[in-house]
C-alpha cells in the first residue's frame, strides 16, 4: 500500500519526533546542541514555523509548532538536516545519513491537547532518567516557560498566553500543570499518533480535520464494513 503524504494542516499545532539511525546519538557535546539550536532557530523563521516547545534528547529530538502553510514543515527539517547532518558527519569523521528515516508529526487539537504536549516533550528528559527535575535538563524549553530564561527559539502559542495576565502569572501555572504530570496512557497514545501520523484530539475534531483536507486522518477501524443495502445484516 502507497504511503499517504504526511498531513500537515497550516495554523494548526504539530508535534514532531525526529530520531537518529539505529537509535545512535545525535548529540554528543554542548556545540552539537548549539548548532543545531541555531539551524532550528534561523530554519523556523525562514519557513515560517513557530515553534512553541521543543527538547533536544541524545538520539533524538521534539517539537512542538505551527506552520505557516503546507510546505514550511517540511522545508524547515530538511534545511536543516542539509545543515547539520553535514556538520556532524565532518566532524565525527563519518558517512551517511543521521535520521531514522523521515521525520513522524501528528497535527494536534490544541484546546484539548496543545498543553499536555508541551508538558510531554519537556518531561522527556525526566522519564528518560536523565534529570530529577526538568529545570535541570538545559535543552529543552522548560526553562523558557517558567521564567528562567528568554529563548529566541520560542514563539509562545496563544494558549500559554491565556495561563494568566502577567509573566508571573503564567509562568507559575505552567510549572503547576508540569508537576501534575502527563498521564501514561497520554503519553501513549499521543507517541504512537506520532509515529503513525494519525491526528490525536476529539472526535469533533478529527472529523472537521478529514472534512477539511479531504482525507482519513486517524487509522480504520478493525473489522469489514457494513453492509448498506442490507443494514439488519449480521
Amino acid at each position: 500500500m502507497a504511503r499517504l503524504p504526511r498531513l500537515v494542516v497550516p495554523g494548526q499545532a504539530h508535534h514532531i519526533i525526529q530520531r537518529g539511525n539505529d537509535r545512535q546519538a545525535i548529540f554528543r557535546e554542548e556545540a552539537d546542541y548549539l548548532k543545531f539550536s541555531d539551524w532550528l532557530r534561523e530554519g523556523s523563521k525562514q519557513f515560517k514555523v513557530a515553534i512553541h516547545a521543543y527538547v533536544l534528547m541524545t538520539n533524538h529530538l521534539h517539537l512542538l509548532a505551527t506552520p505557516a502553510d503546507d510546505q514550511g514543515l517540511s522545508k524547515m527539517m530538511q534545511w536543516i538536516g542539509r545543515h547539520y547532518v553535514p556538520y556532524f558527519n565532518l566532524k565525527y569523521q563519518r558517512s551517511g545519513t543521521l535520521w531514522q528515516g523521515r521525520f513522524k508529526a501528528t497535527v494536534i487539537d490544541s484546546e484539548r491537547y496543545l498543553m499536555m504536549c508541551s508538558r510531554y516533550i519537556e518531561l522527556n528528559p525526566i522519564r528518560a532518567g536523565m534529570v530529577t527535575a526538568a529545570g535541570d535538563y538545559r535543552w529543552s524549553s522548560f526553562r523558557h516557560h517558567i521564567g528562567l530564561l528568554s529563548d529566541p527559539l520560542i514563539t509562545d502559542h496563544p494558549l500559554y498566553w491565556a495561563l494568566g495576565n502577567t509573566p508571573f502569572d503564567r509562568e507559575a501555572a505552567y510549572r503547576g500543570l508540569v508537576e501534575q504530570g502527563v498521564d501514561e496512557d497520554d503519553v501513549e497514545a499521543l507517541t504512537e499518533a506520532t509515529l503513525k501520523g494519525w491526528a490525536i484530539g476529539s472526535e469533533k475534531f478529527k472529523s472537521a480535520l478529514e472534512k477539511q483536507t479531504q482525507r482519513r486522518v486517524t487509522k480504520a477501524k478493525r473489522g469489514r464494513p457494513a453492509n448498506r443495502a442490507n443494514p439488519t445484516s449480521a
